[in-house]
């Protein structure tokens, strides 16, 4: 949800991350899980959040949302219920996850009442919310391939952010020591933006306090992420570290200083990041509402864009394995291996929208180990390219240059890296052919 935020600005996002690298094991016995920067089913198969926030505490009869969201496309809703310290207590946590099964979605369920504490007097702790998910603790044992426990909702605001790393991890271990075999979500402080990087930074303090090594991360994208930059930097960040992360809430570019969505979701297809977008509909401010009244048949702009367009739900989303859906994402076609000491590189476009476009580049190593790399290729049609990540890239008219990093120019015989750009097109955006140069 749009939080009010510090006076700050444009929020730069910047300051440097730890470079420890984590990774995950996939110790949870069943159900879904992490591995590495992944969520998977308890077969193995990867599963990616596509789906949208539903606000049943408030609207407890619409309980036809679940078919409809499903229907749109949807394979995972998050279902936001109450503790009872400000709404609720939400006692149809067993009805909540059998709608959800019927209608064959992810449930992510998570308790509301813990939005802005510190900042928002009426908020529950992450304490008192773990107290919540105990209580309900019957409805959930067992529901570990169909539930995710988001524990509380962008559960510290503004005020005393840092707050956020202990309460955090003492929840996941309260979680942990009752029993509790789910994976769990936590979302950032400063209302889940996380614009003074508390969650970034300790991340890994986070993920090290879960002794079954089970949880994802969660950041919520509003006006602190309205530009391309600031989104793809922040994303940088935790995949660079391999920490686990979804895109838990976010809304839409309705104005010009709010969310850059485009860039969000294109990134998140991408990358293969879960994504849920706020919200289906009741909301206070209806700019943010997908379906008007909570009809299906009256989609909003938002609703359109999210559940319709370019790398959104219905194109991108997959069912879960365990309710008969596809196995996961497909596998790339392979890249033929370039001769020894040299390299290859292939061209993608991952998104496209009026005016701009994403793309990425798979540099693959020959049959010998390089060194380093440099990509090259001629836009036919005037695109440029406004932005890239682990590449520098360099343009000189319609010729362009990406150059390796520090750490991604040194590969193995037939090993690869990817480097990514957000560019502009004008009429056509046709697809160059690169070549690749090793030393």
């Amino acid at each position: 949800m749009r939080r009010r935020l510090l006076a700050l600005g444009a929020a730069v996002l910047a300051a440097v991350a730890s470079v420890l690298v984590y990774v995950q094991s996939a110790s949870a016995a069943a159900g879904l899980h992490v591995s590495g920067t992944k969520i998977v089913e308890a077969n193995g198969r990867e599963f990616i959040m596509r789906g949208v926030n539903h606000p049943h505490v408030w609207y407890t009869s619409q309980t036809g949302s679940f078919a409809n969201i499903k229907a749109l496309g949807a394979n995972t809703v998050r279902v936001v219920l109450g503790s009872g310290k400000r709404w609720g207590p939400s006692t149809d946590v067993a009805n909540v996850i059998s709608l959800c099964k019927q209608n064959k979605l992810i449930c992510v369920l998570e308790v509301h009442d813990t939005t802005g504490y510190g900042e928002e007097g009426a908020a529950a702790s992450l304490d008192e919310a773990a107290d919540y998910w105990i209580s309900q603790k019957s409805a959930l044992v067992g529901q570990e391939n169909y539930v995710v426990i988001n524990i509380g909702n962008e559960p510290i605001g503004n005020t005393s952010a840092a707050q956020w790393t202990a309460a955090t991890a003492n929840a996941i271990k309260k979680m942990r020591s009752n029993g509790f075999e789910h994976l769990l979500m936590v979302d950032a402080p400063n209302w889940g933006q996380d614009w003074q990087y508390v969650m970034r930074d300790n991340a890994q303090t986070i993920l090290n306090a879960d002794t079954q090594h089970n949880t994802v991360l969660s950041i919520h994208m509003y006006a602190v992420f309205n530009t391309a930059a600031g989104i793809v930097d922040y994303l940088n960040r935790f995949q660079a570290n391999g920490w686990p992360l979804v895109i838990g809430e976010f809304g839409w570019r309705f104005s010009s200083s709010e969310v850059d969505h485009e860039t969000i979701l294109a990134e998140a297809q991408s990358r293969g990041l879960g994504y849920l977008g706020w919200s289906w509909s009741g909301n206070t401010d209806p700019i943010l509402d997908m379906a008007t009244g909570f009809n299906p048949s009256q989609l909003t702009t938002w609703g359109q864009r999210i559940f319709n367009g370019a790398n959104g739900i219905k194109a991108t989303a997959k069912e879960a394995t365990i309710y008969g859906g596809s196995s996961g994402t497909p596998s790339p076609t392979p890249t033929p291996t370039p001769p020894t000491g040299a390299c290859s590189a292939t061209y993608q476009v991952t998104g496209q929208w009026g005016g701009g476009f994403q793309a990425e580049v798979r540099v693959t190593a020959g049959s010998s180990a390089i060194s380093g790399w440099t990509v090259t290729w001629a836009f036919a049609n005037g695109q440029t390219v406004t932005n890239a990540w682990n590449a520098t890239v360099s343009s000189s008219g319609s010729n362009v240059t990406a150059r390796n990093m520090s750490y991604n120019g040194s590969l193995g015989a037939g090993a690869g890296t990817t480097f990514g750009f957000l560019g502009s097109w004008n009429g056509s955006n046709s697809v160059p052919t690169p070549s690749c140069a090793a030393r």
